[in-house]
């Protein structure tokens, strides 16, 4: 007998749950239920994110990243200035630190256009006009329509939109632990049924997915992001965002500078890989997992080159130095004294195609009978998310 049941049950409290369930219900559901395995929303990737609205620049014009960036960036922004949450539109600037990084700074540009997002080509004198700090070989690219929010406060907004309209129940530690018969779930407060049960589950999505039979040639590599901040008073001035040019082999963004809608600009992240898919500290979140994530790791390290080159490089940068050289890159009148450490750590759940062993770059989104699994939520899942519950809502439901 279970102890729950709802039409839908959504895996996951996080934003793409939270805007699944939104849309559900603005579809005319109104019996959905949301189990988040933790004590409150936004713990791990969705609170823990930059806050960056992403403008469609980095990826493939066919891909569902492409298809969801640039319109979940606009349905973000209605949102919050519909609620009077913080937004800062700042815009973004993508830099080449050497002449080498030209061409992929063209096909960003290339990419972008085809995406429908507004860029621009400046050279130096009009990049110093942009953004006075950022620094650059001949040219770089001007993102208008990048942004930054507030995601703890977007998650606090929604859950207030979703609970008071009294069709969906978040239930805050409850864990889903396996498959308990058909339309069954077990989890940690019993089991629950369901009509529909989507898997929204993060870090964890893979796993959720496999008490379901879904996914069984994923496994998730787990990468920790850490960060660097600014000193109060310091005299580099960022405006808004400077990124570097992408390395195109891995679907990391390099450390770069953001400044938040509280006015605090960070240094990071970096890509280093973790041991647990909540490692936040050094030994911190290293879990029952590690073994299999180390064994997966090696795997990784000789068959990947681009895995290669990242676990080589950027466990360095849990010393400051290193992370600082890889800023210093980016703007003018770079003075390490003015940095202090920033208590943001993030984990980006990668999930890699075992049979391949190649990093996927794209959402993935599998149904299975009656269940849904949303995969690979990586960036830009935060700025997608509202347009990506849109699309698979009217796909799936």
């Amino acid at each position: 007998m279970t102890a729950e049941r709802a039409d839908v049950v959504i895996v996951g409290g996080g934003i793409v749950g939270l805007s699944i369930a939104r849309e559900l219900v603005s579809h005319g559901a109104r019996d959905v239920l949301v189990l988040e395995k933790e004590d409150g929303l936004g713990r791990h990737a969705s609170g823990r994110n930059s806050g960056v609205l992403h403008a469609g620049i980095y990826y493939a014009p066919d891909s569902r990243k492409a298809r969801t960036c640039l319109a979940g960036n606009m349905a973000m922004r209605a949102y919050c200035e519909e609620k009077g949450l913080p937004l800062l539109a700042c815009g973004k600037v993508i830099v080449a630190r050497d002449a080498s990084e030209l061409p992929v700074l063209d096909e960003l540009a290339r990419r972008a256009t085809l995406n429908g997002a507004k860029v621009e080509m400046l050279d130096e004198k009009a990049l110093a006009e942009v953004e006075p700090c950022a620094r650059t070989v001949e040219r770089a690219l001007w993102s208008r329509m990048t942004a930054v929010v507030d995601p703890k406060a977007v998650l606090a907004s929604l859950r207030a939109d979703l609970e008071g309209g009294g069709r969906v129940r978040i239930r805050t530690g409850v864990e889903v632990v396996g498959a308990g018969g058909p339309s069954v779930a077990r989890t940690t407060a019993g089991d629950v049924g369901y009509g529909r049960l989507v898997n929204a589950a993060g870090a964890h999505c893979d796993r959720v997915a496999r008490f379901f039979g879904v996914g069984e040639h994923y496994r998730l590599i787990p990468f920790k992001g850490i960060y660097r901040k600014l000193a109060k008073g310091a005299r580099l001035v960022v405006k808004g965002n400077v990124y570097p040019v992408p390395d195109p082999r891995n679907p990391f963004l390099g450390v770069h500078f953001t400044r938040s809608v509280h006015g605090d600009v960070y240094l990071g992240p970096t890509a280093i890989p973790a041991f647990g898919r909540e490692n936040y500290g050094i030994l911190a979140g290293i879990d029952a997992d590690a073994p299999r994530i180390a064994f997966e790791d090696a795997v990784l390290f000789f068959r990947n080159a681009g895995f290669r080159s990242v676990a080589l490089s950027e466990p360095r940068k849990y010393v400051p130095a290193y992370l600082h050289r890889d800023a210093a890159r980016l703007v003018h009148g770079f003075d390490p004294s003015e940095v202090e450490p920033a208590d943001k750590v993030g984990i980006r759940p990668q999930l890699v195609d075992w049979r391949t062993k190649e990093l996927l770059m794209d959402f993935i989104v599998e149904r299975a009978g009656d269940t849904l699994h949303v995969l690979n939520p990586i960036s830009p899942a935060f700025t997608s998310s509202m347009e990506l519950a849109r699309q698979i809502v009217a796909e799936h439901f």
